[in-house]
């Protein structure tokens, strides 16, 4: 007999497509798909069961299923169709705490499968250069999706302390882009004009949602010789890009903001519907945020198809043209970069703080010819 796999959160695309490629996995021989909606798109043959998971009726799937991995997919930051923040929220945490204490009561449950994100970190300006797993956040994410991870992961650590015996693996994610991108950073990028922090050029990583499905099917199995599929890994591309030039490659222009206004405008994006522009996503577009990747490479044994470079080359294809052509850009901004080569003692373009400064994750090195990177690259030997 092959397992039986029980994945949540499959009315969402990147829970409906872990559903259809782990069907065509040979060890596996059933899968069930739960959540509070019925999915929009085809789960193959998989098995649907519409249930909220913060009820307590998901033990009952468990039990009729005799279900014996579980994939925690329902961990999110945007709401779905008409969700709200409360709601997500509570499928959050509170779900979580249901899924977590029925898989605690099966006696059939052997392995638990967590989507976290390195949001866990949080974003402040005295941060490491390099989070690695086991570095603590300088300061806890105080609100939104960052704080309901951080709470996730609590409670995932006290069930495998109650649980030894079932394998538990949480699995931090940078932020996921691709053509199916369906997040508050990929709302961002769509802008046609971004609005950025004055001063500042955060670094940030990325990871294709083709390479979340397969670090997910592996971390699913039994894990092979010389790797181990238990514990917590951060999972991103290769390589980091700046915000500088993830806008140049989408053709798209920033419009800088002081630090004190980007709240506002902030709040003016969210309340005309146009992005959810949180507090924690302007931490991260003022000070950046990059993670070591070599217990993901060394003890969970996955290479990532795609750097990070490569993954926001694959979102920018799918988004079309911006207003101005990147070539266009990346010219006028480093004509300004030359006309005013200093701003408050750090060059134009770069942050004056640790977090723009400093060695890329895993030993690589930030690519590109333009003026920002270079003066970042200097900055930082």
């Amino acid at each position: 007999m092959g397992k039986v796999v029980l994945v949540t959160g499959v009315a969402r695309q990147l829970g409906g497509r872990l559903v259809r490629r782990i069907q065509r996995d040979p060890e596996v021989d059933r899968v069930v798909g739960v959540d509070a909606v019925g999915p929009q798109h085809h789960l193959g043959g998989a098995d649907f069961v519409r249930a909220d998971i913060r009820q307590p009726a998901i033990a009952r799937v468990l039990a009729e299923y005799a279900v014996d991995t579980v994939v925690h997919m329902d961990v999110t930051g945007t709401p779905l169709g008409a969700g709200s923040r409360t709601t997500v929220k509570e499928t959050n945490v509170i779900g979580t705490m249901q899924l977590l204490g029925a898989c605690q009561k099966s006696p059939t449950v052997k392995r638990l499968v967590i989507k976290s994100s390195t949001s866990v970190y949080g974003s402040a300006p005295r941060d490491p250069a390099v989070f690695t797993e086991t570095t603590p956040p300088k300061s806890l994410p105080s609100g939104g999706f960052a704080k309901d991870a951080v709470e996730v992961e609590g409670y995932v650590r006290g069930f495998a302390r109650r649980r030894p015996d079932v394998a538990v693996c949480v699995l931090r994610f940078a932020n996921i882009l691709g053509p199916c991108a369906d997040s508050p950073l990929a709302e961002f990028f769509s802008l046609p004009v971004m609005p950025t922090v004055f001063g500042y050029d955060p670094r940030l990583q990325f990871v294709h949602e083709d390479d979340v499905i397969d670090v997910l099917r592996i971390a699913l199995h039994e894990p092979r010789r010389g790797t181990l599929n238990s514990g917590t890994f951060n999972v991103a591309g290769d390589g980091v890009l700046l915000l500088s030039q993830c806008s140049r490659r989408l053709g798209r222009p920033t419009m800088p903001v002081l630090l004190p206004a980007v709240t506002w405008v902030g709040s003016a994006l969210r309340t005309v519907g146009i992005t959810d522009f949180s507090p924690e996503q302007i931490r991260l577009l003022t000070h950046g945020r990059v993670v070591s990747t070599s217990q993901m490479r060394e003890t969970l044994g996955f290479d990532p198809k795609y750097t990070t470079a490569e993954t926001f080359a694959d979102f920018a294809r799918s988004r079309g043209p911006g207003l101005l052509p990147p070539e266009t850009l990346a010219r006028a901004v480093d004509q300004v970069a030359t006309a005013l080569p200093f701003v408050g003692g750090a060059r134009a373009g770069t942050a004056a703080g640790p977090t723009a400064a400093g060695p890329t994750a895993a030993g690589t090195r930030t690519t590109g010819n333009t003026q920002t990177t270079q003066t970042t690259q200097s900055d930082a030997e």
